[in-house]
């Protein structure tokens, strides 16, 4: 068991980490047993997975942390303070339900929910805190608002383009933190995303349509994330950009809204709460 896992864990909010031995998990689980501002008491994942009933830091290739992986989410949750779920939206929508009747922080940083899947987040929000976040870096927060800004002080001669990039594993597209982008600009415009969004061109697609705000996804290679917000007018463009390196950035930004959550009431949060921007 490692230093951190040790006397004076009971002080500190236990986690259960969803998904284990996905890329964030792995990372997560490694975080937390280094950084110890949260105790690990569970790390999930699907029946049948080979990590089941084997450590859970031996998996990751951390020290021992004296926690098994299980498929047990039930008996996971009910002793956590706070759930950590990059997983899928069908797997996010069963843990929400299970992290409401626990009144644990569910931070959900799963991508591809729709609007059926928000509906349910949000009566489960009613019962515990809900901290959700396409992205959950400090520099994409600061990134979006800068958007919302840029959007809301040029007219609709602008055109606004989102570029993303990301590996070539990720499976849904735009990402989600490119359609927060999309939000943040729509919102400047005073309007809503669906409202404005123009989907992916191919063929003969006609001029494009004033104010609309468009998505251009790549995927290839271990891009980590990059995102870009042109906003292209007569003679000139603004460009805004974040690249990310490292994935780390977004595993301690999901640590840091579980200990943020825990003396939150039932509701929905995103990152700009956490981050008081």
């Amino acid at each position: 068991m490692s230093d951190l896992q040790s006397s004076d864990m009971p002080q500190r909010p236990g986690v259960v980490i969803a998904g284990a031995s996905g890329r964030m998990g792995q990372m997560l689980i490694r975080l937390v047993l280094e950084e110890g501002g949260l105790r690990l008491v569970g790390a999930l994942e699907r029946p049948g997975h080979l990590w089941i009933g084997r450590d859970a830091g031996a998996c990751v290739g951390a020290p021992e942390a004296g926690v098994p992986v299980t498929d047990d989410a039930v008996t996971a949750i009910a002793q956590a303070q706070a759930v950590i779920d990059f997983t899928a939206p069908e797997a996010t929508l069963a843990l929400a339900e299970l992290t409401a009747q626990a009144r644990a922080v569910h931070v959900i940083g799963t991508t591809g929910l729709d609007e059926t899947h928000l509906a349910a987040l949000k009566a489960a929000a009613r019962h515990a805190p809900i901290i959700r976040a396409g992205n959950m870096s400090l520099g994409v927060n600061l990134l979006v608002g800068l958007t919302r800004r840029v959007a809301a002080a040029l007219g609709e001669d602008w055109d606004i383009e989102v570029v993303e990039a990301h590996h070539r594993h990720k499976v849904d597209a735009p990402s989600g933190t490119a359609l927060m982008l999309g939000e943040a600009a729509a919102e400047g415009r005073g309007a809503t995303l669906a409202d404005l969004r123009t989907p992916a061109r191919e063929g003969i697609t006609g001029a494009r349509q004033a104010g609309s705000i468009g998505f251009s996804a790549i995927r290839g290679g271990d891009v980590v994330g990059e995102h870009d917000v042109i906003f292209a007018g007569a003679g000139e463009r603004i460009v805004l950009r974040h690249l990310a390196t490292d994935r780390a950035i977004f595993a301690r930004g999901a640590l840091r809204a579980a200990l943020w959550g825990q003396d939150k009431g039932p509701g929905e949060y995103d990152m700009a709460d956490v981050l008081g921007l």
